[in-house]
C-alpha cells in the first residue's frame, strides 16, 4: 500500500493521467451521499490519474451521467430517495447511459447484494471500506486502460 501513495516519479506510459486507448483522460463520476466517503474516492482516484465528477444522490447521478457521459460511474448503494440498485437499473436501461459501465461500491457486502447489484446492470462491486489497490485494479479491468 506504501506503494501507492509514495511515487518516486509517473509511469512514463501514464504521465501520471490514467489514459483510454484513444489517449484521453478517464473521467470517472462517484455517486455518493457522505461528503467523507465522496472525498476518499476522489482522492483514490485523482491518485490513480482519473479526472473525477460527483453526485450527491442517485437523482443527480443520473442527470450528471446523462449530460457528462463519464467513461466509468462508481455507485454507492445506501442513499435517500433513489438508491443506488434502482439508479444503476435506470442508468443500464437508458440508451444514452446503457454502455457507460457502474462499479457498485457499498458498506452492503452481503453476496445477495453483491448478486442483486451484478443484476441491475453493475459491472463489479466493492465493500467499503475501499482498498485503493482493489479498486483501482477493478477500474483498471472494467475500462481496459
Amino acid at each position: 500500500m506504501r506503494r501507492f501513495f509514495k511515487r518516486n516519479k509517473p509511469e512514463p506510459q501514464q504521465e501520471g493521467m490514467a489514459q483510454l486507448s484513444g489517449g484521453t483522460q478517464a473521467t470517472v463520476l462517484i455517486v455518493d451521499d457522505s461528503p467523507t466517503e465522496t472525498h476518499i474516492l476522489k482522492g483514490i482516484l485523482e491518485r490513480g490519474g482519473y479526472r473525477v465528477i460527483t453526485a450527491e444522490n442517485g437523482e443527480v447521478g443520473l442527470s450528471v451521467a446523462a449530460k457528462s457521459n463519464p467513461d466509468l460511474i462508481l455507485m454507492d448503494v445506501v442513499m435517500p430517495g433513489l438508491n443506488g440498485f434502482q439508479a444503476t437499473r435506470q442508468l443500464s436501461q437508458t440508451p444514452e447511459t446503457a454502455d457507460i459501465p457502474v462499479i457498485m461500491v457499498s458498506t452492503k457486502g452481503q453476496e445477495t447484494d453483491r448478486t442483486w447489484g451484478m443484476r441491475q446492470g453493475a459491472r463489479d462491486y466493492v465493500v467499503k471500506p475501499v482498498s485503493a489497490e482493489e479498486l483501482l485494479e477493478k477500474i483498471s479491468v472494467v475500462l481496459n486502460v
